[in-house]
């Protein structure tokens, strides 16, 4: 899928991190973690990440790694679209960009933990099973009691399994 017109996907690199920063400070709904471990991710794990820009200005950025007990299931950690930018199938064309590199081949189960409150991540990962001919379940992955206390409630964070995927022009099993 192309993302809007003018957008460029790509894997980052470390100098990306600190604008990946901004944006993900910027969306107001993600957790902010440090500056450092941005441009950590974009750096040592960019062939399991994804930068969207716009005449060099990042605009998006999806954050992923494989699951060290579950080597063919990619975690999705976050999913980041500039304000100005959502609604126009950027959040979807990252992650199936990412999805289609030749190096992510074998995978065949995405996962990712959602805010029960979060709309436009439960939509991505249930058009995901639609598209890629897997089945998506949900439970509760990370009860809100497990979060620190006194700075907010944090929600209980939901697990989304979405799988086995199919790969491009692959027939549907069945």
């Amino acid at each position: 899928m192309k993302a809007a017109a003018g957008i460029t996907l790509g894997r980052p690199d470390a100098s990306d991190g600190a604008s990946v920063w901004q944006l993900v400070k910027e969306s107001g709904t993600l957790d902010l973690n440090s500056a450092y471990c941005y441009i950590m991710l974009c750096d040592l794990f960019r062939d399991s990440c994804v930068v969207a820009k716009q005449d060099g200005v990042t605009v998006g950025f999806l954050s992923a790694c494989r699951m060290p007990a579950s080597p063919d299931t990619l975690f999705v950690w976050q999913v980041a679209v500039s304000g100005g930018q959502r609604g126009k199938g950027i959040g979807t064309a990252m992650l199936q960009e990412l999805l289609d590199r030749e190096e992510l081949g074998d995978i065949r189960y995405v996962e990712a933990t959602i805010g029960p409150e979060n709309d436009r991540s439960r939509r991505l990962f249930m058009s995901l099973a639609a598209r890629r001919g897997g089945q998506c379940s949900v439970s509760e992955r990370y009860p809100a009691n497990l979060f620190p206390q006194g700075q907010g409630a944090h929600e209980p964070e939901l697990a989304f399994r979405v799988g086995p995927l199919r790969r491009p022009g692959e027939p549907a099993r069945g």
